[in-house]
């Protein structure tokens, strides 16, 4: 992997970890299209982490409150907090039963293009959950079924901060608290995924990869992702988050034109 390509690859990853249009289905495009093949899962591994410190910074003053609380023994703080890990359960059964069919996903090109075109089409539909989502603090039953949308999004191509949040929305859950609640339940499904991949980082790649060109790329990706969820927060408080769906059409169907005619 070139500097080059590292940089490309992480700021990729930066900016489509957050904005609703799927990281892991532009990793995947991006990686067919540049004939790049990342050796070892090290560099998949520096991106998310970067991801995370993204959420980490942006969301500090609320993460820090709610550390706080829990250490406190706050019922409130607790209670978010058994949310926010009800939330993960779906994604971590799924990415722990169905591992080898999940990675079959990934090994095919044509999956991402179509997964695309599903996330465009429930982006568009948000038009009509924005103005009657109203409830500030999701139930047991909406963190599960949030939980459930973060699971389909192990499908690259499936956004998971797109499918997380039209999911809150179409529950009840207003715009600003279904972004903050889509971006912490990250926080242990990002590092939950780091975690499990782990034990590969020192298998093979790991020597064929320059450490500062992994370092670059996390960078760019940290970065980016801040920018990124600023972004995101943005286009929901401007009820124009739909817009994110013919991007994902465009860059779908593109897509699946290019493996057609190649």
């Amino acid at each position: 992997m070139s500097w080059l390509e590292s940089v490309l690859l992480g700021l990729v990853q930066g900016a489509t970890e957050f904005l609703p249009v799927s990281s892991s289905g532009h990793l995947v495009i991006t990686q067919t299209l540049l004939d790049v093949e990342v050796p070892g899962v090290l560099f998949e591994v520096a991106v998310h982490v970067a991801t995370l410190v993204s959420i980490l910074l942006v969301y500090r003053t609320r993460v820090a409150d709610l550390l706080r609380g829990t250490l406190r023994g706050d019922r409130e703080a607790l209670g978010y907090a058994g949310l926010l890990l009800l939330a993960t359960v779906p994604a971590g059964l799924l990415g722990v039963f169905a591992k080898d069919a999940i990675e079959r996903l990934f090994d095919d090109p044509w999956t991402p293009g179509i997964a695309l075109l599903v996330t465009g089409t429930f982006l568009w539909t948000s038009r009509a959950a924005l103005p009657r989502a109203t409830a500030t603090r999701p139930t047991r039953a909406v963190a599960l079924l949030v939980g459930i949308a973060q699971a389909c999004a192990l499908v690259p191509g499936i956004s998971r901060s797109g499918a997380t949040v039209v999911a809150a929305l179409w529950l009840g859950i207003e715009a600003r608290e279904a972004a903050a609640f889509s971006f912490l339940m990250a926080v242990p499904a990002i590092a939950g995924a780091a975690v499990l991949q782990l034990p590969d980082v020192g298998g093979g790649g790991v020597g064929a990869l320059d450490p500062w060109v992994v370092f670059a790329g996390s960078v760019v990706a940290g970065v980016t992702g801040v920018l990124a969820i600023r972004t995101f927060n943005a286009m929901l408080a401007r009820r124009s988050f739909h817009f994110f769906a013919p991007y994902c059409w465009a860059a779908g169907g593109l897509y699946l034109a290019y493996l057609a005619l190649g």
